[in-house]
Order: structure tokens, then sequence, then C-alpha cells
């Protein structure tokens, strides 16, 4: 049985969705960006949202803004033989040809889907796995660590489907808190999170050390 380091969990997680935040910086060269993360460090505003917020009365106001898209997503908890297809969406949904960043590798995700505290789960719409949200618990509050939609999907309300899904499982492990955190450059993400009723209540900024700079380790 393998134990994660809790230091290391967060470096692979944060470094996971590193693209996502890259890719949002759209008006800064690379090579700026890179040593804005070496010098300064990235910002990341924390944010969180006690579930005892999430009244049925709230959960049904989420559904009817998604009821006429993609209402009918199934959602399912991820399996090993799963791996591959999170992969496929982290890439189509993120990844393009001229990042400096390596793809998502299995190595990578198989260390996240090991990890007992951390679960994913799939959304599949019309016989399509279409997103994934990541989940981590941490005592009594759990993270969302990662949230991806292919494009096809994306802004038809998918992600407020997985958000529910997400909370959902939280609650039923005794839960009291959810938290994440967003780069401020990121207005889409940013302004996803506050959609879902979170609230801004910190910020952080991670030098170049807490993150991995390739798949391997």
């Amino acid at each position: 049985m393998t134990v994660f380091n809790r230091d290391f969990k967060k470096i692979r997680l944060r470094s996971f969705f590193l693209n996502q935040e890259k890719k949002s910086k759209t008006t800064e060269k690379k090579e700026d960006f890179e040593k804005k993360i070496e010098e300064i460090g990235m910002e990341y505003i924390q944010m969180k949202l006690p579930l005892k917020n999430i009244t049925p009365e709230y959960e049904n106001e989420i559904k009817k803004k998604v009821e006429n898209n993609v209402l009918n997503a199934k959602i399912r908890q991820a399996s090993e033989n799963d791996l591959n297809t999170i992969i496929e969406i982290y890439n189509r949904s993120w990844l393009t040809s001229n990042e400096p960043f390596a793809p998502l590798s299995y190595e990578s995700i198989k260390i996240l889907f090991d990890d007992p505290e951390i679960v994913i789960l799939i959304a599949k719409v019309y016989g399509i796995d279409a997103g994934f949200i990541i989940l981590d618990i941490e005592g009594n509050y759990g993270v969302i660590a990662g949230l991806a939609v292919i494009p096809r999907f994306q802004r038809k309300g998918l992600g407020k489907i997985l958000g529910l899904a997400g909370w959902n499982y939280l609650k039923n492990k005794g839960i009291k808190e959810l938290r994440c955190e967003v780069y401020p450059d990121n207005k889409v993400s940013y302004n996803f999170i506050k959609s879902l009723g979170f609230e801004e209540f910190d910020r952080k900024y991670y030098t170049a050390e807490n993150f991995l700079r390739t798949d391997k380790n």
C-alpha cells in the first residue's frame, strides 16, 4: 500500500491543472509567465462554500439553470479502467499544441487515483464521457481539486452538474465545507465557481517549488 505525503499530493494536484492557468494567461509570453512563477509566484484565490448553505432549494435552483441542457447526465465514480478516459477528457479540455507542459500521463493520474482520500467522478452525456471532477478529502472539508469538460459540452451546465454531484458525494462523507482555489486571471473558472455559491476567503502565492515541472518524479 502506498502512503502519500500531503505536501507532495498538493503539489501533484496543483501541477495537474497548471496547464489551464497558462492557457488562461494568453496575453503574457510563456517566458515571462515562467519567470514570474520563479521570482514572485502564482497567486491563487482561496474559495469556500459551507455545505449548510447548499439547501434543497438552492440545489433546485441550480438544476433549473441546466435542465434544458444536459440534466440527463449520468454520474459515476471512476474506476481504474477509466483512467485513459480521464486523460482524454483532460487533454481535449485544456491542452493545445503550443503549450510547453506535457499532456497528462497515465502514471500521473494513477498516483492521484490510488490516493484513498481522492475520488474522481465522471459525467456521461448522450453516451459520451464528457467531463470529470476530482475531489480531495482533507479532514472536515473537501477540496474540488479539478474539473474538466470537453469543448462540446462547455458552457451548457455540465460543470454545475458535476459540482452538484461532488458536493452530494462529500455530504454523504460528513464533510462540512467545500474549498477550491482559482487563478485570478482565469475569469471563466472564477465566475463559474462564484456561480456555485463559493466565496473568497484568502489568497496564496505559490512559487516554482510548489509545482512539478514534469510528470516524472
